[in-house]
């Protein structure tokens, strides 16, 4: 008989809140001494940017499309990201932090304030809509195969699953199944199931809640 796995490491405590976590873009260094009109300029070329991500699709973001949307000159776009490739990183970087500050601060149930269990089926419902709606760019900046699961956006939700985990279904492994409940949100999956299968995003919806509903022995909502 085989001998049993060894059991799964525990989790650091950690004290006070959860901070958010960046994936860094290389050009933030300045950010907290940015002047107020080139901030709001910042973020009105981000925003412009997820337009197109939205309705075109990444393949669109250029920094020529970007200023057009903007209204602002090219150079400007240079000048803020360097490059294309900085661009997109960096509006990743700008969804990234939306969704975590949703998710420490935001409104119920997403936010703080409403049952685990509520939480964890909100959580999914809109890591789901954001997937559909970002696709692309999450597709191309995917981590490479040894840092999936160790960069920084990845720690910080897969803690947040797994904390809710803990409070909804104190008796389950919480540390492996925040694993398992994050793989069903998977960019590449959803790629695959919406692109390649035809798999309509309600169905991929429900399923959430049916697995939430499973995991946690709680009904599954109507």
């Amino acid at each position: 008989m085989s001998a049993a796995l060894p059991p799964f490491p525990k989790p650091e405590e950690t004290v006070g809140p959860p901070e958010l976590l960046r994936l860094g873009t290389g050009f933030e260094e300045d950010e907290p001494c940015l002047r107020a009109d080139a901030a709001r300029n910042r973020a009105r070329l981000l925003e412009a940017a997820g337009r197109l991500v939205a309705e075109h699709g990444a393949a669109a973001v250029t920094m020529e499309a970007v200023a057009a949307a903007a209204s602002v000159g090219k150079g400007t776009v240079f000048r803020r990201f360097g490059d294309r490739t900085g661009l997109l990183m960096a509006l990743l970087d700008h969804s990234e932090k939306k969704f975590q500050a949703a998710l420490l601060s935001g409104p119920p149930p997403l936010g703080p304030g409403a049952p685990p269990v509520e939480r964890l089926r909100a959580f999914g419902c809109a890591m789901l809509r954001r997937s559909v709606d970002e696709l692309e760019l999450q597709l191309a900046a995917e981590p490479s195969a040894e840092r999936r699961y160790t960069s920084p956006p990845r720690r910080f939700l897969r803690g947040h699953v797994a904390l809710l985990l803990r409070q909804a279904a104190p008796d389950a492994d919480s540390e492996l199944l925040s694993h398992t409940l994050l793989a069903y949100l998977d960019a590449a999956l959803v790629h695959h199931l919406t692109a390649q299968c035809g798999v309509p995003s309600e169905r991929l919806r429900d399923g959430w809640l049916d697995l939430v509903a499973r995991v946690t022995r709680t009904e599954c909502p109507a």
